[in-house]
């Protein structure tokens, strides 16, 4: 038994790896919803605009007949993928079913997909799959495998079906899986399979997770396949929507995020997060050992909307500068600290001041590393701060003004 926990944890581990120096991922929600864009017969729906067929209570085949609209022309995956790594993002997690129903693939199942019911006729995943390894950047999909509003069997619609003549097991293994392994077959390397609403049972989760692994081993499965505290579930723990903890939390997890307040397309919802904001988000969501999967919402024409676009891209300069106090560092050894946040690596700590006291300098708390030396991360020619150690840590005199009006990384060599 122990040898085959070894292995297990030894695969657990190699799938890992990438993604605990990625930190920075691009989530994209695409779908039919982005036609009505958060409007239904001229009526604003409440709520996140991929929702809108449940807030709505529309019925399937209202909601079928925006396929036929579909068509988004604009939609380009080199420069999908161009945003993406311009922001300094190292994977991209796009929606290939949602809880519509609707297949963004080519998929032998239903005729319910992009290519054979929409005048679009083309596969955006297998045009992303390409885009992305052309580019190096890691593609997964997001499958939701628990509510289905569309499918009969699928759980969510109880204004179409009676939820008490559903046959969820069969919607399983005679819907779910084969379209997973459409997913993890036609594609190519898959990095995540992105569950959502967690899976009814235990046994459920896990049997979607071996059949994840079985087909492609190094594919992450994301923690809403079921239950995070059910140990060897998932491959790592899934935050809540926008949450970010309080403090730092040990093992792998990740929050989802979005840019504004929705996550499919909504016409009306202009409540964007500024750069610095969104930075700011990063850092403290790594500086506690966590990835940042962060949102785009592409409108029904297929193109990413340009409030993100310029704001990723901001991101991204930052990143340029800064990158390497962010990929493959791990929680910094402080909890939170009124000028800022730290992240580390093995022979570095780094400390982002995201607050430019006006003191002059920044108290770092003691802890079991001796720090040799300091200077600004975007200081090339790496001229030290003066500092000072006192009883319960170390001062730093800081530089006459901030270099970085968003976060200045400052870098402290430890032993």
């Amino acid at each position: 038994m122990t040898e085959q926990t070894d292995r297990i944890q030894e695969a657990h581990e190699k799938r890992m790896a990438w993604w605990r120096e990625a930190k920075f991922g691009m989530f994209i929600h695409w779908g039919l919803y982005a036609i009505p864009a958060g409007v239904w017969k001229g009526k604003r729906v409440p709520g996140i605009g991929e929702w809108i067929m449940y807030r709505a209570r529309i019925p399937v085949r209202e909601y079928e007949a925006l396929a036929k609209r579909f068509n988004p022309v604009k939609f380009n995956a080199e420069e999908w993928v161009k945003v993406a790594k311009d922001a300094g993002m190292r994977w991209i997690v796009i929606t290939a079913k949602h809880h519509d129903g609707f297949c963004m693939f080519d998929t032998k199942l239903t005729d319910y997909n992009i290519v054979k019911a929409t005048p679009f006729k083309r596969d955006p995943l297998k045009e992303l799959s390409e885009a992305c390894k052309k580019e190096k950047i890691k593609l997964g999909f997001y499958y939701s495998q628990t509510l289905d509003w569309h499918h009969p069997d699928g759980l969510g619609n109880d204004w179409d079906y009676d939820p008490e003549k559903k046959n969820f097991s069969k919607y399983l293994e005679e819907y779910v899986k084969p379209q997973l392994r459409e997913l993890l077959t036609n594609y190519g390397p898959v990095a995540v399979i992105w569950f959502d609403i967690m899976t009814p049972t235990p046994e459920q989760a896990r049997n979607l997770r071996d059949f994840v692994h079985e087909l492609q081993p190094e594919t992450l499965v994301s923690g809403r396949v079921g239950p995070w505290r059910e140990v060897g579930i998932a491959d790592y723990r899934e935050m809540g929507d926008n949450e970010i903890p309080p403090g730092k939390v040990e093992g792998d997890w990740e929050t989802p995020a979005t840019i504004n307040d929705t996550w499919g397309f909504k016409s009306y919802d202009h409540n964007w997060k500024s750069t610095g904001v969104l930075i700011h988000k990063l850092v403290e969501i790594v500086s506690k050992g966590g990835n940042y999967l962060l949102n785009v919402g592409p409108t029904a024409e297929g193109t990413i909307p340009k409030p993100s676009v310029d704001r990723l891209r901001e991101m991204g300069e930052w990143l340029k500068v800064n990158g390497e106090s962010i990929y493959g560092t791990t929680a910094g050894p402080f909890p939170e600290m009124e000028w800022g946040r730290s992240t580390a690596k093995p022979d570095k700590l780094y400390l982002h001041i995201l607050a430019w006291p006006d003191t002059g300098q920044i108290e770092v708390p003691a802890f079991d590393r001796e720090i040799k030396k300091v200077y600004p991360l975007a200081d090339p020619d790496r001229k030290s701060l003066k500092f000072r150690s006192k009883e319960g840590g170390t001062v730093i005199d800081l530089p006459e003004k901030a270099i970085d009006p968003v976060d200045t990384v400052l870098v402290a060599e430890i032993e």
